[in-house]
């Protein structure tokens, strides 16, 4: 098993981030991404901190990309590409 190296920022009743895990789970990316609901305060913290202001959001380990949108297009990357950074 590979340590998640991706950390997807989220809200349970927010529709764009269930897209976002959806998207996880349909291609079986559980295994790298880490999943941190916003609601609890040190996950809210932490997304902050990289300059959190949209969820879904995910964070690469170098850039925090916002919007259901841009989650999915990095994780198309690691799909297609095998590219965690």
């Amino acid at each position: 098993m590979t340590s998640p190296v991706l950390v997807l920022f989220h809200r349970i009743a927010d529709p764009p981030s269930a897209v976002a895990r959806r998207y996880v789970v349909d291609y079986a990316l559980e295994d790298r991404v880490l999943f941190r609901n916003v609601a609890f305060a040190e996950a809210e913290t932490a997304w902050r901190e990289l300059g959190g202001q949209l969820t879904p959001a995910l964070w690469d380990g170098v850039h925090l990309h916002q919007g259901a949108e841009a989650v999915v297009a990095r994780l198309q990357a690691v799909v297609n590409l095998g590219r965690d950074a």
